[in-house]
């Protein structure tokens, strides 16, 4: 599955002023890891979020969201989000910083 190059460089824009990021090819997708923990990607056209089990609780509330089901079973503490939930920037940007926040609560991985 591909993920659109665009859409990539928007999420690397956002995240570019963060300490401990880096990118990985995961998922048939492009995953964004802050601190080695999975934070956020690109599966397809759709945005991903690792959100916490709370917090993937509250965003499937809001629209353009759904559960992230990459394997047949939805992930407790991971969304989808669909390209007009995240077409402006302001969008893209406030749906990072939660994956980041949420990020920022877990222990680095090596």
């Amino acid at each position: 599955m591909a993920f659109d190059e665009n859409t990539a460089d928007r999420v690397r824009s956002v995240l570019r002023r963060r300490r401990g990021v880096s990118e990985r090819k995961m998922f048939g997708g492009l995953c964004f890891l802050l601190n080695g923990n999975m934070c956020c990607g690109l599966i397809g056209s759709n945005l991903v979020l690792r959100l916490g089990d709370a917090g993937t609780r509250a965003a499937l509330t809001e629209s353009d969201t759904h559960e992230m089901d990459f394997t047949g079973k939805a992930m407790k503490s991971m969304i989808y989000v669909r390209p007009p939930g995240y077409a402006t920037d302001e969008d893209l940007s406030a749906w990072i910083d939660r994956a980041v926040k949420f990020c920022r609560s877990l222990p680095a991985k090596k």
